[in-house]
């Protein structure tokens, strides 16, 4: 409920074009170098942005994939917190894990379609938690921003984003996949 204004400074000159062209892209006015006030980015088109990046993430070869529905949700944490484990996650790092586990999964069976696939795998030294289901994502934002006070829900995805080293989602036709990754 209160105004406020964010800088944030990018190095064009050492930067690649295209970070620089995606920061005109996502950022509503500029401050050009030198300059003392903001003016409007002509080039301002976040939509845009996210379209783009909104790109398939790579398939995974090995992972044995774990079904769910509501009534075997508590199962699909025990599956991905028994994984998580035998890869070597410990304390905190496995009940996070389990944590994003369930949030994910019961957003799948509330939300996409009252179904969906888990997979749980090691990749670099972390462990790997995916969820797919034929849900349609339409906020690209959803977990990155707080949801307001007086809402009710909303906050699972925020969560999941907190707690996890990385969280990457790919919205598509066919539905949505989120990814997790947890430092062993």
């Amino acid at each position: 409920g209160r105004a406020v204004t964010v800088l944030c400074p990018y190095g064009v000159r050492t930067l690649p074009g295209r970070m620089v062209a995606d920061a005109h892209a996502t950022h509503p006015s500029v401050i050009p170098a030198g300059a003392r006030t903001a003016r409007a980015s002509t080039a301002y088109a976040p939509d845009e942005i996210v379209a783009r990046y909104n790109e398939p993430l790579p398939p995974v070869a090995d992972a044995p994939a774990f079904p769910f529905v509501a009534e075997t949700l508590t199962r699909a944490r025990h599956v991905a917190a028994d994984e998580g484990r035998r890869l070597g996650l410990t304390g905190m790092r496995l009940e996070d894990l389990a944590l994003a586990t369930a949030e994910l999964t019961t957003n799948s069976v509330v939300h996409g379609g009252g179904s969906g696939v888990l997979r749980v795998w090691p990749e670099d030294g972390r462990v790997v938690c995916e969820v797919r289901d034929g849900g349609r994502f339409t906020d690209p934002l959803a977990g990155r921003r707080p949801a307001s006070r007086d809402q009710r829900g909303g906050r699972g995805l925020l969560m999941v984003n907190l707690i996890a080293d990385l969280v990457r989602l790919h919205a598509g036709e066919d539905g949505t996949t989120v990814r997790c990754w947890f430092a062993r």
